[in-house]
């Protein structure tokens, strides 16, 4: 009964939130001189309930997700007069969305080819001792995350872990887990590592080099630490006996392994050489669709459009809500907090992602951004913080929920409770490490 009201309380907030958006398009039709009061109580109406069913991540009642939350509440903005179609094309960062596509169509080329199989098969016949296979699952997993985008590395690894660990007669839940935080403290070390620091490196415009020197220390000390707390806590596991692994028969296409390990090689080799990183993914991921040994439809169906088009309504969301109510007052309000300090930017911004995750956190604090004396430090903690605060809980990350997805899908339970005593404590101190290495160094 209470499921009842609650879905039927859901639906009629959503009704009643159409209603305000169109008639507050409508109102100064109706009521002139009142359309800027009406289209400011719309956008916050929108923003709120928005950022609520993004936190959530479905709205009670309907079948939609985060995309379709996002898309909804771009389109919310629009009708509701908060911003106009054409500055709605123009929040749209391209230069974000460019880069995150170019890089999915690497990861799914390296897929398609069996590169990831071949990384398997070779870590089952030759790592024999659990710690070190423990070790060797945070390592792939972490090194790959930082230049492939974490949610790819995850949905490739999580199955093939799940395959290899359930081979050998182990318990997956402690090597799923490395592959679910790893991926996210690997992720901190470049622009590439994940969706949140792509948006900050087309916001900061910081080179590669640059942001990779500031935060691969702390992506590399966050490695050490996941392999020792998950040896710690799960060290009865990792004491059991296990039996040999069967290595399948692999099925790989050796020409397109090697073409796309070239292609990505050179995409990092451009990086590093200071080019900009969206032109750099997009120009090689286009010319590896100019193959005759994968059809290219094989190679959109690995790409996660959803995502893509949730980071789109995302931006529309927050330029709608920046207009409406990002006022001098505000501004100095927020500047009372001492964002300038590394140690309390670095809380806000953990407290922020864990809230409402970490994409629609680095959005928030964008216009705040501007504000403070050094932009490219402030945004390198944000980018720090962001990212390993995903590791808080497993509602904390995209990545963290696709491992667990995986993993029930084959009948291996991971709880909130077996994340969050190894995701709580690693969180702790990488942010640690993180906020001493930004203010020292």
């Amino acid at each position: 009964m209470t499921g009842r009201w609650w879905v039927l309380g859901s639906l009629t907030a959503v009704g009643l939130l159409l209603l305000l958006a169109l008639g507050t398009a409508a109102l100064p039709w109706l009521m002139p001189g009142e359309g800027a009061a009406g289209r400011r109580l719309a956008a916050v109406a929108i923003f709120g309930a928005s950022y609520l069913a993004l936190a959530i991540g479905k709205v009670p009642g309907l079948s939609i997700d985060r995309a379709g939350v996002a898309l909804v509440g771009a389109c919310l903005m629009v009708a509701s007069g908060a911003v106009s179609l054409e500055e709605a094309y123009q929040a749209i960062d391209l230069g974000t969305i460019t880069l995150l596509l170019g890089m999915m169509i690497m990861v799914a080329n390296l897929r398609i080819s069996g590169f990831f199989a071949l990384v398997n098969a070779f870590v089952a016949r030759h790592v024999r001792q659990p710690v070190l296979l423990l070790a060797a699952v945070v390592g792939v997993s972490g090194v790959f995350s930082a230049f492939l985008v974490n949610d790819a590395i995850c949905l490739v690894m999580a199955p093939l872990v799940l395959e290899l660990t359930l081979g050998l007669g182990r318990n997956p839940v402690p090597y799923l887990l490395a592959v679910a935080m790893a991926s996210n403290v690997g992720s901190t070390a470049t622009i590439t590592g994940n969706p949140q620091n792509m948006m900050i490196g087309s916001f900061s415009q910081i080179p590669y080099p640059q942001f990779v020197a500031a935060l691969a220390p702390v992506a590399l000390i966050g490695l050490v630490l996941t392999i020792g707390l998950l040896a710690l806590v799960h060290w009865r596991d990792l004491r059991a006996a296990g039996r040999q692994a069967r290595v399948p028969r692999l099925r790989v296409n050796r020409v397109l392994v090697v073409r796309s390990l070239l292609a990505t090689a050179l995409v990092v080799a451009l990086f590093f050489a200071g080019q900009p990183p969206a032109k750099a993914a997009v120009v090689v991921g286009a010319l590896l669709l100019l193959t005759r040994r994968v059809k290219s439809a094989r190679v959109y169906a690995e790409i996660d459009w959803s995502l893509l088009l949730m980071f789109a309504g995302l931006f529309i969301i927050v330029a709608g809500a920046e207009r409406a109510l990002l006022t001098p007052r505000l501004v100095a309000a927020v500047g009372e907090l001492h964002l300038a300090s590394t140690p309390m930017l670095t809380a806000v911004t953990a407290v922020l992602s864990n809230l409402v995750s970490n994409v629609p956190a680095v959005l928030l604090l964008k216009p705040f951004v501007a504000a403070l004396p050094d932009h490219d430090h402030a945004w390198l903690v944000i980018a720090m913080a962001s990212t390993l605060a995903g590791n808080f809980t497993v509602l904390g990350s995209i990545a963290n929920l696709i491992v667990v997805e995986k993993a029930a899908r084959r009948g291996v339970v991971i709880s909130f409770w077996d994340y969050f005593r190894v995701g709580a404590p690693l969180t702790g101190l990488t942010l640690s490490v993180g906020t001493f290495w930004l203010m020292w160094r």
